[in-house]
């Protein structure tokens, strides 16, 4: 039997029930496959862990689902999905990526309209021809317009962090291979993009064909080609992957390292620079009497500027990062104990934790309820006194309702150290209505920090529109801590907008939101994207030791 997560099971009675609604089959099993996969999704113990009658103990999860999960941990598939998947046309799986558009609106586009592609379906919404079908209207079919666009635009695109992952590997393997040169990751990933396209290395060894008989021995390797008239390397890694590798000679090697790294907005906004030996990017900025500009920041915005006037923050680093706030414990949707959380974050060098459970309205998420509120308290209590000097704060992620209050009523939200205010739910809103609900959210006086403001997941979710100068010019009117949430799934608020919110003394919070220990480490890429906004330690909420935020806290309260 093999060790399958709760994820990977839930994901696929997940897709079957899907699947099941597409195809008109059983709609009652249909039903209790998705019930069954939230239970399992959430569940905190790994089935693999469980005995049988344990499982049956878990809400929605009868024998025949027993027999689901058996089947899946024994072969690594369900059999009833694979047939389903075979009778489904591969255009429509695709479809069924389209946030909006359920498997029984797609099942109606299908026959009706004999849609079984992407292309396709946008073709017929340009005709309008989705307005004539029951259940469809003007709006769904502009969100549904407007979907698509959005696939488009992020096909071939990914995280920061697996391109960083990917980099770094196979740097490694060319550095440890041909010792004797330079190999350094350059382009989008040196300059830590939220989202890239591809992976690009530069390297001094001029011999192209031993470095492609190299890289014909990297497992995952493919497409391997040289383009003469580029002095470049292309492949791809994992058929996924796409990779460039620049051969220069030693003598150009840093000016060719900057230009490859930089933008062109940057390049052009520099102007002419004389290409010969230089030691460091540093003499290199020297030689047109400019500061060294991180790469970070080569984007052709107002570094430049600020390089001659020498003006340049020193930007922060994850060694500035003195508490870990926004984590999520087995409260609420976390895996690991308040604890365990604890631990690992005095493991890592940190002087506190801001624990922030989800909000009660979040039932998803199990928010907490008054009791279990009242229940984490008084563990918090009992830890602070085992690990002091360490601390853990009584926070909470409250919900942003419809309305823009908060989850809790006053009494509840003054037992809080700190308060996350989020929007998580009813996402699909004008700017207007997005704007009054966060504005009124950050006014309230329990709001220490604004949560992921624009609530946008990358390559996956836009984000409501907001009116980023007024949501930051109140949270400066209201001492308001603005989030930069490090998920490299998230990563919002955008760097963009970081020098804004300095420009108005806001602070930012740089959280990993984690939900897992592992989730802690996502710090870093938080770190990327907050130093592409210019952002110094000074201006960072957590580089506040921890007698600074217990102080911020009490008069943030007061």
């Amino acid at each position: 039997m093999n060790n399958f997560t709760n994820e990977e099971i839930a994901d696929s009675l997940k897709y079957l029930s899907k699947l099941m609604d597409l195809h008109d089959e059983n709609s009652f099993k249909s039903k209790s496959y998705n019930s069954a996969s939230f239970q399992i999704d959430n569940w905190k113990t790994p089935l693999y862990e469980m005995e049988d009658k344990a499982i049956l103990k878990i809400p929605s999860v009868g024998a025949s689902i027993l027999n689901l999960i058996h089947e899946y941990q024994q072969t690594g598939g369900i059999k009833a999905l694979d047939d389903l998947l075979l009778k489904t046309p591969e255009g429509l799986l695709n479809m069924m990526k389209i946030k909006g558009l359920g498997p029984k609106k797609l099942r109606t586009i299908w026959l009706e309209l004999e849609i079984e592609d992407i292309g396709e379906l946008l073709y017929a919404c340009k005709e309008n021809r989705l307005i004539t079908l029951k259940g469809f209207g003007e709006k769904t079919q502009i969100d549904i317009i407007q979907q698509i666009h959005f696939i488009h635009q992020n096909k071939n695109k990914f995280f920061y962090a697996e391109g960083l992952l990917v980099a770094t590997t196979l740097l490694h393997q060319l550095q440890t291979t041909f010792t004797e040169d330079k190999f350094e990751i350059t382009g989008q990933v040196r300059r830590k993009e939220n989202v890239i396209d591809e992976i690009e290395i530069i390297t001094s060894f001029e011999n192209e064909m031993e470095l492609i008989n190299e890289l014909e021995t990297i497992q995952d390797i493919s497409e391997i080609d040289f383009d003469e008239a580029c002095m470049m390397i292309e492949c791809r890694y994992k058929q996924r992957f796409p990779i460039k590798i620049f051969i220069s000679d030693e003598q150009n090697f840093i000016f060719n390292w900057w230009q490859s790294t930089s933008t062109q907005k940057h390049i052009e906004q520099i102007g002419f620079i004389q290409k010969q030996n230089y030691l460091t990017e540093t003499q290199l900025y020297q030689s047109i009497q400019l500061s060294y500009i991180e790469p970070e920041l080569r984007e052709g915005t107002i570094e430049i500027e600020l390089a001659k006037q020498n003006l340049l923050p020193q930007l922060i680093e994850e060694k500035d990062i003195k508490g870990v706030i926004h984590c999520h414990s087995t409260y609420s949707d976390g895996k690991n104990t308040l604890q365990q959380l604890a631990e690992c974050c005095i493991g890592k060098g940190f002087e506190y934790l801001c624990l922030s459970d989800h909000s009660q309205s979040a039932t998803y998420a199990s928010g907490l309820k008054y009791d279990a509120i009242s229940k984490q308290h008084h563990e918090i209590d009992i830890l602070n006194q085992q690990l002091f000097p360490f601390k853990i704060f009584k926070g909470i992620e409250s919900d942003i309702l419809y309305s823009g209050d908060l989850d809790y009523p006053e009494d509840v939200l003054k037992s809080f150290d700190f308060v996350i205010a989020s929007v998580h739910s009813v996402l699909k809103m004008t700017e207007e209505t997005a704007m009054k609900r966060l504005i009124k959210a950050i006014e309230n006086p329990y709001t220490t920090i604004l949560g992921h403001p624009t609530g946008r997941l990358l390559l996956s979710r836009k984000g409501y529109p907001i009116n980023h100068t007024k949501i930051i010019d109140a949270c400066a009117a209201n001492k308001v801590v603005l989030e930069l949430n490090a998920s490299p799934y998230r990563l919002d608020v955008d760097w963009r907008w970081i020098n804004y919110a300095i420009e108005k003394n806001v602070l930012i919070s740089i959280n990993p939101d984690a939900h897992d220990l592992e989730g802690i480490d996502d710090i870093k890429y938080g770190i990327a994207s907050a130093r592409k906004g210019f952002l110094s330690s000074s201006q960072c909420f957590n580089n506040k030791g921890l007698k600074e935020i217990e102080k911020y806290f009490s008069e943030k309260r007061k």
